[in-house]
């Protein structure tokens, strides 16, 4: 990793075997890389152990890898809450010529179940009809929104994968929602091989990793940022009452959301950007490796050199944001009231890796949010001033803090 002469980002001094660990608090991970940037400037190297990392921090830098260089910043790092796991394989975790060819085999499979077309909303849209079956048995009363949300994500993983959805009291669909919660377990998937060619990518083992991670991402992402949007707007009554106003607007009570009704409200397009970017869920992404030795911003990362992407301080980037520790709809709103872009807006990361899920994500909170809203007020079982909406845990990911709320139909 490290060649004779090359020049690294500064960084702290590491002890031998240790590393940084005692300048970096691993329980607050994100925290202590901030920290360092704060000292060290928006590239610097940190000493996880004895491995060095280059950790890039704030939207400009962030750029200039992973965008402008992104061919050269596309190799995959090290992970090891599930290396030991998935070995580099899957299309999250895989690299190089495999990596390439998964990207490719899911992207055009995608398309063939009707990514970006309307067979694949309408499956959304079915899923919220059952979401909204399942809130209204909760008939006003307090409940935790986890389960719920999870199985509604999930299952449109499980349209995808497997060609059918479940009823969120099967035992089948329990028993997978228990391993994507706790484990991140192997699942086998009915996807073919093409046994015969021994080049080929498409093994029985790749493809299931594969699986799991699109379960995993279509899962936990969405419903993590749906459960912490939902207590945003419980902390903003204000944002929520703008909400129902423009659905009543735009969609009315009487038909489900449809994506196209998006071009026409900017609002809750702003307020579904702003949650995602305040809540921030994978604030650090996955490692990523330089492809080969890379010149940036006078400094040398060599080749296979473990990159460590902060996108949370792009997404928090004051340069970008006026008021980035604010929860505010505003930061996608241009003065005409206008729904507005900001590349700054990384929650997906950004370049070669960037999550090829986003526009399912997109249109899962669309819709199942503007269902929920067009159906219920959100109440909160306290006063909604008191309500924290800062994580319970920050690592890898932001974990929102537990809570319940009550629905009352509109």
């Amino acid at each position: 990793m490290r060649r004779p002469g090359a020049k690294l980002p500064p960084g702290p001094m590491p002890l031998p075997f240790l590393g940084n660990l005692l300048q970096v608090e691993v329980r607050e991970l994100i925290g202590s890389l901030r920290k360092l940037s704060g000292t060290y400037g928006p590239i610097f190297t940190v000493h996880l152990g004895s491995r060095p990392c280059v950790v890039l921090s704030g939207y400009r830098v962030l750029k200039e890898a992973l965008v402008d260089r992104a061919e050269e910043f596309s190799g995959r790092g090290d992970f090891p809450a599930v290396q030991q796991w998935s070995r580099g394989n899957g299309i999250v975790y895989g690299t190089g010529e495999r990596w390439r060819q998964l990207r490719r085999f899911a992207i055009g499979t995608f398309k063939n179940f009707g990514m970006g077309k309307r067979s694949m909303e309408e499956r959304v849209r079915e899923e919220a009809q059952h979401l909204l079956q399942h809130l209204r048995q909760t008939r006003g009363e307090p409940f935790d929104p986890t389960f719920l949300l999870s199985c509604a994500g999930s299952n449109i993983i499980c349209t995808l994968v497997f060609g059918e959805r479940f009823e969120y009291t099967d035992r089948r669909f329990l028993s997978l929602m228990g391993l994507i919660n706790t484990n991140w377990k192997l699942m086998s998937s009915t996807w073919g091989q093409e046994k015969h060619n021994p080049d080929t990518h498409f093994t029985e083992d790749t493809l299931s990793k594969t699986t799991v991670n699109l379960f995993f991402a279509g899962t936990e992402t969405v419903s993590s940022t749906m459960k912490y949007g939902l207590r945003i707007l419980l902390r903003h009554p204000e944002v929520e009452a703008r909400l129902h106003e423009e659905i009543d607007r735009v969609i009315g009570r009487h038909r489900s959301p449809r994506m196209e009704d998006r071009s026409r409200m900017p609002y809750t397009d702003a307020v579904i950007h702003e949650i995602q970017r305040f809540a921030d869920i994978v604030p650090m992404g996955v490692p990523h490796t330089a492809t080969r030795d890379v010149q940036l911003r006078g400094y040398t990362i060599p080749k296979d050199m473990n990159v460590i992407p902060l996108l949370c301080t792009s997404q928090f980037d004051p340069s970008q944001f006026a008021n980035p520790e604010a929860f505010d709809p505003g930061h996608f709103l241009d003065e005409a009231g206008r729904f507005k872009r900001n590349e700054a807006f990384m929650a997906f990361s950004a370049g070669k890796r960037v999550c090829l899920g986003e526009g399912l994500a997109m249109m899962e909170l669309f819709i199942f949010l503007t269902s929920i809203l067009q159906h219920f007020q959100l109440r909160a079982e306290g006063n909604p001033a008191d309500i924290d909406i800062t994580p319970e845990s920050s690592g890898l990911g932001n974990i929102p803090r537990p809570y319940r709320l009550a629905l009352v139909s509109r």
